[in-house]
């Protein structure tokens, strides 16, 4: 409990106890008013500051001006105890709001305190802790046992267990060693890691999430603009409301009927109709619900850069796919060796000492596939054929490794694969000696992704993809996807989805999920952009209304889920606070309700939509 809550539950404690007290002892006129404007004032000097500021700026219809005017108006009645009763319970519901409030923020900041504080930097032969925004990139860190990976960077030397559940929700720790990537905010759990930076911090992922998240409160959902808008219209009319409530009647006794006009009675009716009408539990509890609801994405790992962006989540019927990157890892491996004429290994040596001179990614794959350190001094008259292949010399034998167009060019009959992916045939002087099939490799839960999207409503699931049909075919049918469109540039993808979103129901939104820079025009364009936060491209990540930190596309329905579950206790707010107010004024107006009531339609009704809004923090069992 913050400081000033501990004031208010101070004063709220001193309060209650005269209230109690004061009705016991013998208390008449003067006395009885000047000693029941103590607790009063105590429990109430800041909401009547508050409400004479509003009318000094011109802004009088809000919560305080409410509370004042009708606890100032039960007092002139002297009905004493009700109008210090009224602004207790007010305060009980704004510090338990209070108290609320900063609970689910605290509980996003555990999520997200990823920031490091510092970083370690060897100079002189001793470490210094420095600002991590002063480190350049290229200099080398040092992260002990324990402590945060301040920027990213690379392992020059070392090997640990990463604790990334700050960053992707994943519970396990991931293994690193010298020459793999590390981002920012992960914890190093065992070993003495050495890093050489490779991003500045303000570049960095812990820099990007962190804006991702202190940036998403500034966009508003389309409920969240009607609230403001709502409070806007309402409260000036219920205020006005209440002054006919407080004149009119007595008027038309008096004049028409010829009766007593009873002021006391109704301006009583009044003054409890100003009570239940104050909308704190719209206007608090709504925003509230979406501040969960993000902090409970991102506690998955799903980061939402704001709370329009998880309504319109929420109506998401079609998503679309990018493939490479996406739906598989974008990393090519060799998936078999055929046709060989000798022993796969062999051939796997030829091949990647032929290709040892290239950075291409089929090369690369052909190096981890054979496993072992390539000796580069067995190679000579590397020749590079573009759109062909390579040409080498390996141990004085003429190694041809490429595509059937280099085969075809040698003069060497080659044999065709049955199976889809990149074929890499080989020849040793002149002679077919196989083939190599490489090929990407598909998420290990990009199939139960696609399943979990159709059990959430998802109506429609597309692949778009740059690549051959062949290969885009195979994927999409091993997924499970409906619709795959191949062979497409940039510019064809955003066509497509334009095409997409031209064909929808009005109240259908799409997605479009992807990760390279040349996804960015498409994220752009769907109406909900999701990118895949580890591996995408900075450009992608820009584009994206939600971001996947974990790159995993199982975040993607969880995300749906969160979405909804976050608008359902939303619309039950509105529809609860609304309706509850709505009776309850009626009974007000007709002089059934009394100040007790209408505190239980105003504090109540608040406190009951608090609760309920904090259930969207939580997103264990969905």
């Amino acid at each position: 409990m913050s400081k000033k809550q501990k004031k208010m539950l101070i004063r709220i404690l001193v309060a209650a106890a005269l209230m109690i007290l004061l009705p016991f002892l013998p208390l008449k006129g003067y006395l009885e008013f000047a000693l029941f404007m103590v607790p009063y004032l105590v429990i109430g000097y800041d909401i009547l500051i508050k409400a004479g500021k509003g009318i000094r700026n011109r802004q009088v219809f809000d919560e305080n001006f409410l509370m004042a005017v009708a606890t100032l108006g039960a007092i002139l009645l002297r009905d004493y105890k009700e109008g210090v009763a009224v602004m207790l319970f007010y305060q009980v519901g704004e510090l338990f709001q209070s108290y609320a409030v900063g609970k689910s923020r605290r509980n996003i900041s555990d999520l997200m305190d990823i920031r490091p504080d510092y970083a370690n930097v060897e100079i002189d032969g001793k470490l210094e802790q420095v600002d991590p925004d002063e480190v350049e990139i290229g200099t080398t860190i040092i992260v002990q046992p324990g402590e945060k990976v301040p920027i990213d960077g690379v392992i020059l030397e070392g090997k640990t267990s990463l604790n990334t559940s700050a960053l992707t929700g994943e519970s396990l720790p991931r293994e690193a060693a010298e020459g793999d990537e590390v981002i920012s905010g992960c914890i190093n759990m065992t070993g003495l890691l050495r890093i050489r930076t490779t991003k500045e911090f303000g570049e960095s992922t812990v820099s990007k999430i962190l804006e991702l998240v202190e940036n998403s409160s500034s966009r508003k959902s389309r409920s969240e603009n009607f609230i403001s808008r709502f409070a806007r219209i309402y409260t000036p009319a219920v205020c006005y409301g209440a002054l006919a409530l407080a004149v009119l009647p007595p008027l038309v006794r008096l004049l028409f009927l010829g009766l007593s006009p009873e002021w006391g009675d109704w301006i009583y009716r009044a003054l409890t109709f100003l009570v239940i009408s104050c909308p704190c539990a719209l206007v608090i509890s709504i925003p509230l619900s979406f501040f969960a609801g993000i902090g409970g994405a991102s506690k998955e790992g799903v980061l939402v850069k704001g709370s329009n962006y998880l309504e319109t989540l929420s109506q998401t019927k079609l998503v679309v796919f990018d493939k490479t990157g996406t739906m598989t890892q974008g990393v090519f491996e060799v998936s078999g060796v055929h046709h060989s004429s000798m022993e796969d290994k062999k051939l796997l040596e030829y091949a990647a000492l032929a290709e040892s001179a290239s950075s291409h990614p089929i090369s690369k794959s052909l190096q981890r596939a054979y496993g072992e350190p390539l000796d580069r001094s067995r190679v000579s008259d590397i020749e590079e054929i573009s759109g062909n292949g390579v040409t080498a010399k390996v141990d004085s034998r003429l190694v041809a490794a490429g595509n059937a167009k280099l085969m075809r060019r040698l003069g060497v009959n080659y044999q065709e694969c049955h199976h889809v992916g990149t074929v890499v045939h080989i020849a040793i002087d002149g002679a077919y000696a196989g083939h190599i099939l490489i090929s990407d490799v598909i998420k290990p839960h990009a199939k139960q992704a696609i399943a979990n999207l159709k059990k959430s409503g998802v109506t429609r699931t597309i692949m778009l993809t740059g690549d051959m049909k062949k290969v885009a075919d195979q994927v999409a049918a091993e997924l499970g996807i409906d619709e795959v469109h191949s062979e497409l540039l940039p510019a064809d993808k955003v066509a497509k989805v334009e095409e997409l979103l031209a064909g929808k129901g009005p109240k259908e939104k799409l997605a479009f999920v992807g990760d390279g820079i040349n996804d960015a025009p498409v994220l752009s364009r769907a109406d909900i952009g999701i990118a895949m936060g580890a591996m995408g491209s900075d450009a992608a990540i820009e584009a994206a209304d939600i971001v996947l930190m974990d790159d995993d596309p199982l975040k993607i329905a969880k995300a749906i889920r969160i979405s909804r579950k976050c608008l359902r206790i939303v619309y039950e707010n509105i529809y609860f606070a609304i309706g509850v107010k709505l009776f309850c004024l009626a009974l007000g107006a007709l002089g059934i309700a009394n100040m007790w009531m209408a505190i239980f339609a105003d504090v109540g009704v608040m406190v009951i939509a608090v609760l309920n809004a904090i259930r969207a923090l939580f997103v264990k069992n969905l």
